[in-house]
């Protein structure tokens, strides 16, 4: 995780719980939702990693059981929100699923709530669709676009918080957040104060699922450091060839259109670890917004093992990946990590947008979901999965620089717990497959 992630990237949950509630309508067109099965299979409760089965217990209070069986539930509420929405524009204003499990779906009528609840659904009124939300939200990122940056740098994210009807606008406790007048064009706002915008990452190549990378060839006496990522899900083209999702800025020469090798370190001689491949493909930012990047792995990484379906997680252990699946607020999810291994927590927020710097400043707007998981610096471009379905990839948190999840979780406390933002997996691979033909997750069905 670069160092300027550990700001630009920092993401806060509305409130705990389920407050930041957001849209399941697709982000990024209606057509993504048909890229998978409706109801995609999952693992057996017995195959899961005995890793991420001690994750659960510890940050989610689950039974691996329970953790696969509200994923499938969420899934299944996306596609019916999805669908309801599409036959209800003007009157949906959202669905999730509480902290209990049980689905909910927000309408602005008591006749459109009729329709959802004769389909077996808890309904809730609001006073705002989905759609006049989500104009808000355009107007909003609009407004702190255009500030100059040493006025817009307090500000981490925004959130639609479906719940409430309303945004939800993360700004640093800073002299200079503070002095921030909102515009008066949106009168549903909510301001919540973080932290200040992190600090510096410690750069500690580490062994598991890191790979690092750098401007410069490693045996350069003029290099200055590297930077330290985790790999996410591994990947192939209409070409068979060995592919790794990860994030954009983990490519350190991304701002000039450039590509790096991609190492595994040796942590005992860090010019001479091992190449295994190189950044094919990388966005920051663009059109989709979108944080990720496409490596293109060499044979030693695909006899290491990865040309298979699989993702890493603690000591070794590994978890069988059999589809994707999409953002849903309180979906439970879990992620790897080269620093934190397995960590879990729920989707608190599936619409979230923030403006990122790049070294030379220029900003850049990234959407993705947040998620309560436990991210450290170095866990940029690890999988995130809901139950054993890849659901995206870690682009940074509001713990970056804490030594371990344990003091992030102390310290973060009060501001709502650890958060993370995450891109989600099948915008990538949409916006993806325009530069590299056929891409797809490797995925094993019939693994379960």
């Amino acid at each position: 995780m670069r160092k300027l992630v550990a700001r630009r990237a920092a993401v806060k949950a509305a409130s705990a719980g389920f407050a930041a509630t957001v849209l399941l309508a697709p982000l990024f067109g209606s057509g993504l939702a048909s890229a998978e099965p409706d109801a995609p299979l999952q693992l057996p409760a017995d195959a899961l990693p005995a890793a991420m089965v001690t994750a659960l217990s510890r940050d989610l209070g689950m039974t691996p059981t329970e953790y696969l069986d509200r994923a499938a539930r969420a899934q299944q509420l996306r596609q019916y929100a999805a669908d309801f929405r599409a036959e209800n524009p003007d009157t949906f204003a959202g669905a999730w699923l509480t902290p209990e499990g049980k689905a909910v779906v927000a309408v602005t009528n008591a006749e459109t709530g009729k329709l959802a609840a004769a389909d077996g659904y808890q309904t809730q009124l609001a006073p705002i669709s989905a759609n006049g939300l989500e104009g808000a939200l355009v107007q909003l990122s609009q407004w702190i676009a255009s500030l100059p940056r040493e006025i817009s740098e307090p500000i981490s994210s925004v959130a639609i918080d479906t719940l409430n009807s309303q945004l939800v606008l993360n700004i640093a406790n800073t002299p200079t957040g503070h002095l921030l007048n909102l515009p008066t064009l949106i009168a549903t706002i909510k301001v919540v104060l973080s932290p200040g915008g992190g600090g510096p990452v410690e750069y500690r190549p580490m062994g598991g699922d890191t790979y690092i990378t750098a401007t410069k060839d490693l045996h350069d006496t003029t290099l200055r450091g590297v930077d330290v990522c985790s790999f996410g899900f591994n990947a192939t083209d209409d070409a068979g060839s060995a592919l790794n999702i990860s994030a954009g800025h983990c490519n350190p020469n991304i701002d000039n259109g450039g590509s790096a090798p991609v190492y595994v370190p040796n942590v005992r001689d860090i010019p001479n670890s091992p190449e295994v491949g190189s950044f094919a493909h990388s966005v920051l930012g663009g059109p989709a917004s979108l944080d990720y990047s496409v490596i293109r792995l060499n044979e030693r990484a695909v006899n290491a093992g990865m040309d298979l379906p699989r993702v890493r997680g603690a000591e070794g252990t590994t978890l069988t990946i059999t589809g994707t699946a999409e953002p849903v607020t309180g979906a439970p999810v879990c992620k790897t990590g080269q620093s934190s291994t397995f960590t879990c927590g729920f989707v608190s927020a599936d619409h979230v947008e923030t403006q990122l710097f790049t070294a030379e400043g220029v900003s850049k707007t990234i959407r993705g979901f947040a998620n309560s998981a436990c991210t450290l610096g170095g866990d940029s471009g690890g999988a995130i999965v809901t139950g054993t379905l890849a659901l995206g990839i870690t682009s940074g948190s509001n713990a970056a620089d804490a030594p371990n999840c344990a003091e992030a979780n102390t310290q973060l406390a009060p501001y709502g717990g650890t958060a993370s933002l995450g891109i989600p997996i099948r915008p990538i691979l949409a916006d993806a497959a325009g530069a590299i033909s056929g891409i797809t997750v490797r995925t094993n069905p019939n693994a379960g």
